[in-house]
């Protein structure tokens, strides 16, 4: 039986890519076309095609097709709502981060350094 962490982590594993994380961020505002997020992201049509395969096949994104074109959009608006808060978590780190580093530098003396 599969645990509630393995489907879990395989949603994670989903969103573990840039392309994909670019293409939920632009269906975040609306449904779109095939043709129209290749417009909108730099990507091979095959690349395009190959993330929306996972994207549909894991559950993030539903697909419909309308005549010759297929439409895509998220399956629930709360997948916006996960991304947005691991970016805000994402930008606490970089802060802390640069506090850090800033820190760091202000304790380095310069003849530490050599010549």
């Amino acid at each position: 039986m599969i645990s509630i962490f393995e489907l879990h982590a395989n949603i994670c594993k989903t969103l573990a890519n840039p392309k994909r994380l670019e293409i939920l961020d632009i269906l975040r505002e609306q449904e779109l076309t095939a043709s129209q997020l290749l417009e909108k992201i730099k990507t091979s049509k095959a690349n395009l095609s190959q993330q929306m395969k996972i994207l549909v096949e894991k559950g993030v994104v539903v697909s419909r097709k309308a005549g010759l074109n297929v439409f895509y959009r998220l399956s629930d608006r709360r997948i916006t709502e996960a991304c947005e808060l691991m970016r805000q978590i994402l930008i606490k780190n970089l802060e802390q981060s640069h506090v850090i580093l800033k820190e760091l530098k202000n304790r380095a003396s310069p003849e530490s350094f050599g010549p």
